[in-house]
């Protein structure tokens, strides 16, 4: 257990000099470039373009493919993937002969995923062939092109500066058959010399179950993870170009925000259901069951420790580590008069309509007659989940709003009295709370809002629980 398992965000891995001078070369000790492998992500962009915009939705290659009749849409979506590919290898390698090999070995993929998609086009004109039996196939492929495209340019790239590095390609690109997603590891590192080769692994890993269907775009996270369990490395780390803090800084202020510095895995799944992700929760708990633990880093601070996140871990004093929280989500609050004693059917009803429309519930609350799920989901996804409920419910009454959850968390909020503390700053700025939760664990209070009292509600918990602290370099040093 000599060697660490490091994942470099996308929108570090667009900025490669950053990335050798402060993450591979670490102030050019040799001796500390080896021992290491890296799984890296797609370049900032890349996957929003092949399959949709993480973000607003828009739709890129796969959303077009799957979903429009006109051929030009997803033709068009293509080169514009292709385009800002050979742009990227531009700005990397200009015009240089490693910069064409670096446009073939993309373009290759390229024209091999785009033939694909062109004859599962034509097949599926036949009444035999559905679209819809191939399109988690089809998300797979075009997934698996943006990471194969960074870790190939990584390696010779860092080969040219001088290091032997070594590429380790996971997508399965051309691969006969398909293996499990253990075995397609293990097989690809089992003659890795890790003191000697500076591995850099694709962030996509093709296998039988295939790792979208459950982790979508967490993907890169369970390769990470999973690379790490298997070759027993000492620690787990993400390269991020921003530390985990104590807030948004874009909400509280840069100079106002403070490093973690230490955490558990607990809060790290608190952050997750905010759709605030360190790590996935089920790439986390491989982690975590295995002992290893993961320290996330800013990129362009190399010198600091960062966050050292672990299973055992508590704060000697208790505290609040983070206030974090989530816009546009929406609660769906069901009131029955019949509800008395049949909460838990009611319950489960609920949530399995909720499933089948893939929202995800963020909190909840439930009295005598009343149940209210917050969910993280669009409009039109909540339109059609109370239609539902409508339907199995006729004679209750449902009601529909757009909310903001934010929430104070801490491995140990245990403080008699922090409670009253955070209510009472919000209602100094005027600020009327909707819900609050605590659970009897204490590690996270929630408040349910306005949308519109969002930025203020982080700003004035931040102020009130972390800034009148004087933490440092770190809440709690790593």
């Amino acid at each position: 257990m000599n060697h660490t398992v490091e994942k470099i965000g996308g929108t570090s891995m667009s900025q490669y000099e950053a990335v050798r001078d402060n993450v591979i070369l670490k102030g050019n000790n040799s001796s500390d470039i080896y021992n290491r492998v890296f799984v890296v992500s797609a370049y900032g962009g890349i996957t929003d373009l092949l399959l949709e915009n993480k973000k607003n939705g828009k739709p890129g290659v796969y959303g077009l493919f799957a979903s429009t009749s006109d051929d030009e849409d997803w033709h068009q979506a293509f080169s514009d993937v292709r385009r800002e590919m050979f742009a990227i290898n531009e700005s990397l390698f200009g015009q240089t002969e490693l910069g064409e090999k670096a446009n073939d070995f993309i373009a290759q993929r390229l024209e091999d995923a785009e033939r694909v998609l062109k004859d599962l086009e034509r097949l599926c004109q036949h009444g035999h062939f559905e679209l819809q039996s191939h399109l988690f196939t089809v998300r797979e492929m075009l997934a698996s092109l943006g990471e194969a495209h960074s870790a190939w340019n990584m390696t010779h790239l860092l080969e040219r500066d001088g290091i032997n590095a070594r590429f380790v390609d996971l997508s399965g690109w051309q691969a006969d058959q398909a293996e499990t997603l253990d075995d397609m590891i293990k097989k690809a590192f089992d003659d890795v010399d890790y003191a000697s080769e500076l591995a850099i692994a694709t962030g996509y890993t093709h296998c039988d179950k295939g790792l979208m269907a459950t982790f979508d775009r967490g993907y890169s996270e369970m390769t990470f993870s999973r690379i790490a369990v298997l070759t027993g490395a000492r620690e787990s780390i993400i390269h991020k170009e921003y530390h985990l803090s104590s807030a948004d800084p874009r909400l509280v202020g840069a100079d106002k925000v403070v490093p973690i510095g230490r955490t558990n895995y607990d809060v790290a799944d608190q952050l997750a259901n905010l759709g605030m992700e360190a790590i996935h929760p089920r790439a986390a708990k491989g982690l975590r069951q295995a002992d290893i633990p993961l320290r996330v880093m800013n990129t362009f601070e190399p010198e600091h420790a960062g966050t050292l996140i672990t299973g055992d871990y508590v704060s000697d004093t208790p505290r609040v580590e983070i206030i974090a929280g989530r816009r546009r989500v929406y609660s769906i609050e069901l009131f029955d008069q019949d509800m008395m004693g049949s909460i838990d059917e009611y319950d489960s009803s609920i949530l399995k309509t909720i499933a089948r429309y893939k929202a995800h519930v963020v909190s909840k609350d439930i009295n005598a007659n009343t149940i209210t799920h917050y969910v993280g989901a669009n409009l039109k996804t909540v339109n059609r989940i109370r239609r539902v409920l409508e339907e199995l419910y006729p004679d209750a009454e449902i009601n529909t709003r757009k909310v903001a959850v934010v929430s104070a968390i801490g491995s140990d909020m245990k403080v008699p009295g922090m409670l009253a503390k955070t209510v009472s700053a919000l209602s100094e700025v005027n600020i009327s709370i909707l819900a609050m939760h605590q659970s009897i664990r204490q590690v996270d209070m929630q408040f349910i809002l306005d949308e519109d009292d969002y930025d203020l509600a982080v700003q004035s918990l931040h102020r009130c629980l972390i800034e009148v602290h004087n933490h440092g370099e770190a809440i709690c040093a790593a």
